[in-house]
């Protein structure tokens, strides 16, 4: 059991997480990464998880997506697709071999000792599954799926679709569990009602 954790704390210290913030947040006016949540700039709960469980972290958005200010690397994805692939790719190029943990920018409620156990899995591609729906902007990818994933994005597969296609590991609700309520971890922010909604469950 020592052995296995080492193994899985190894792995966590290998990868990085991205922050993606390159979406059009049409339904947010344009600027989903500076939204206010409670007060702070929705980008920065993922920020923070990621510096809490001591991952490494860059932030992927398009040349005029809207960021806040951030004390990070800014990798700039091309302006075309918009497609959340298109930030996958992205990740993992800057990444070279390193595996990266993708984590939308709309995702504030994931906590850092979640993010830790996921970056320590192993497996070409490890998704959550919760509510019956994957999360694959809340999962590891490893640089060996790259080619897979360019193919992917040149062919305008649906992210979900290529994830399935690649035999993931899935990570179900008994696992997720222990981190907290998968209904409440994933919650993301695409409008103003969902801000109120998430702004609630902070107790705000």
């Amino acid at each position: 059991m020592r052995a296995r954790k080492n193994r899985n704390e190894q792995r966590a210290r290998e990868a990085i997480v991205a922050v993606l913030a390159g979406g059009r947040a049409s339904r947010l006016g344009g600027a989903k990464a500076t939204a206010e949540l409670a007060g702070r700039p929705l980008i920065e709960y993922p920020l923070s998880a990621a510096d809490q469980a001591g991952l490494a972290t860059i932030v992927v958005a398009k040349a005029d997506s809207p960021l806040p200010p951030i004390d990070r690397e800014i990798v700039i994805e091309p302006d075309l697709p918009r497609h959340p692939l298109a930030g996958v790719v992205a990740a993992l190029e800057v990444g070279r071999d390193r595996p990266v943990l993708v984590l939308g920018c709309d995702l504030p409620l994931i906590g850092p000792e979640l993010l830790r156990w996921l970056a320590g899995q192993s497996g070409p591609v490890v998704v959550p599954l919760a509510e019956g729906h994957l999360q694959p902007l809340a999962a590891l990818y490893r640089p060996e799926i790259l080619p897979a994933l360019r193919a992917g994005l040149e062919a305008a597969v649906s992210l979900k679709d290529l994830v399935v296609s690649l035999d993931p590991r899935i990570v179900g609700e008994e696992e997720l569990a222990p981190f907290g309520d998968p209904a409440e971890m994933f919650a993301n922010v695409n409008t103003p009602e969902d801000l109120r909604r998430v702004t609630a469950l902070l107790g705000g």
